[in-house]
């Protein structure tokens, strides 16, 4: 298996500190707000990577953080007249409803910034003792960023470079502008907690620090986050880190694409910024994983309405092969599935998680499941199995087919029974030989979403919902 590493810029063979286990941690949310597309899909892509390394065999340890205490939380909540604590359980509690709606499995650990307080302090105070952070007279402490030596390695910055623009803010008491705050002296009325310098509130970058080595060690195998992420956040977790232990950080870096709305950044200031929540109220779920795990992790993506209409229809081509068979309990059966589709999945997985790959392999899969149908049907069982298999690994393909293609249902704009009815009307004048009737009814539901599909067993049909432009 093969990972590219930002911190090396190349792909790497994957080689875990403890044979048959992977500890992981990705950066999680600042629960302020409501979780957004660019966090879908980190949650997405560090969902796939752990599922495919747990069907690979490891023993996989998923830490994923929360930061319930920072500037914008302490702001939102002044802003909403409630509670610290209200707002950020309101907001975790959100973040679970839109994870678990997108198929992404919860985190082995969730640590919270809050609770860990201790392990935070301690932390700052053996960077004090080794020179590498010092207390301001104001009651914070800033970290040195000079005294460490591979600064800007991670995201291929040069320290001189960087000191040309930056600046003291009014208010900081920082020794030298690259200098960063571990921890802040409360303003009066704040959220505080007592310190050696002061009643304070921790930094954001010295959280994922304290709170990655108390839950993996003080070296662990992957850290992974969004894009945004790089510069400073992981740069300066790299430099405290390692500062305080002594030791290599992490061995293997990851980073997730960013999310484009219509080839543009998503932003507020552009108003093509959406929540998980927004989305999913017009769009089902697993299309819009699907359109997640459908690009490289690595990749952009392009959040549009013709993007989601294209996810729609490729996971209609999967539930389409699958409809129809019983499917509950049953393994795939060796000698009725080639054994290749399995080995190319698996080879496409190792090279970086390449998903869209994988997912030209279940495509493979179902063009023979499709054609086992007719010519094999003995066969066909064992496909439908391995194809929802293989899927599971991308956490797709596990609803029941019947449901997925009649999706929407609920705006029918006919009752079933009607659409029945007109489907026997169309079937006797197919009959009848009044093959213009025929073409007028199948035009009429067409034109309301309701696709009509004939087969040997019969016509069933598939409801379209339009899809609304989010």
């Amino acid at each position: 298996m093969q990972i590219y590493n930002t911190l090396t810029r190349r792909k790497e063979p994957f080689t875990p500190i403890e044979p048959g286990k992977v500890r992981m941690y990705v950066c999680g949310m600042t629960v302020y707000d409501y979780c957004h597309l660019g966090h879908a899909r980190v949650m997405v892509a560090f969902d796939v990577i752990t599922r495919y390394l747990r069907a690979r065999g490891y023993d996989v340890t998923y830490v994923r953080n929360v930061t319930d205490i920072d500037d914008k939380i302490l702001k939102r909540a002044e802003e909403n007249g409630e509670s610290i604590s209200s707002l950020t359980e309101r907001m975790i509690e959100a973040m679970h409803e839109d994870e678990a709606r997108l198929g992404v499995l919860p985190p082995d650990r969730e640590p919270r910034a809050t609770r860990h307080i201790g392990e935070i302090i301690a932390m700052i105070e053996t960077l004090i003792a080794k020179g590498f952070a010092y207390a301001a007279d104001n009651g914070d402490v800033y970290y040195r960023v000079r005294r460490f030596e591979r600064y800007g390695r991670l995201s291929n910055r040069d320290p001189d470079e960087m000191r040309a623009g930056a600046r003291i803010e009014v208010g900081e008491h920082k020794e030298d502008p690259l200098d960063f705050v571990l921890w802040k002296a409360a303003k009066p009325g704040e959220e505080s907690w007592p310190s050696p310098w002061g009643e304070g509130r921790p930094g954001w970058h010295i959280e994922c620090s304290a709170m990655s080595t108390c839950c993996l060690g003080e070296t662990f195998d992957i850290h992974g986050g969004g894009p945004d992420l790089m510069f400073p956040h992981h740069e300066n977790e790299i430099a405290q880190s390692e500062a305080a232990t002594g030791h290599a950080y992490v061995n293997t870096w990851m980073h997730a694409g960013a999310v484009r709305v219509n080839h543009e950044k998503m932003s507020k200031s552009l108003g093509n910024f959406f929540t998980i929540r927004e989305v999913l109220a017009h769009h089902d779920p697993e299309v819009v994983r699907y359109l997640l795990v459908a690009s490289h992790y690595r990749s952009p993506i392009n959040y549009a309405p013709e993007s989601l209409l294209d996810a729609r229809k490729s996971l209609e081509r999967f539930y389409n092969a699958l409809e129809g068979l019983s499917l509950e309990g049953i393994e795939p059966v060796e000698g009725k599935v080639d054994g290749s589709y399995h080995a190319r999945f698996t080879a496409a997985m190792d090279d970086d998680f390449n998903t869209p790959e994988a997912l030209s392999v279940l495509f493979d899969l179902a063009r023979e499941l499709n054609r086992a149908r007719k010519e094999a049907p003995q066969n066909a069982t064992a496909l439908a199995a391995e194809l929802r298999r293989l899927g599971a690994v991308l956490g797709l393909l596990q609803q029941d087919p019947a449901t997925f293609l009649k999706a929407g249902a609920s705006d029918l704009p006919l009752s079933e029974g009607e659409i029945q009815a007109r489907i026997d009307a169309r079937t006797a004048a197919k009959q009848a030989r009044d093959f213009a009737t025929a073409d007028a009814i199948r035009d009429e539901l067409a034109a309301l979403g309701i696709i009509l599909k004939d087969a040997r067993e019969g016509t069933s049909w598939v409801f379209e919902k339009p899809e609304e432009e989010l």
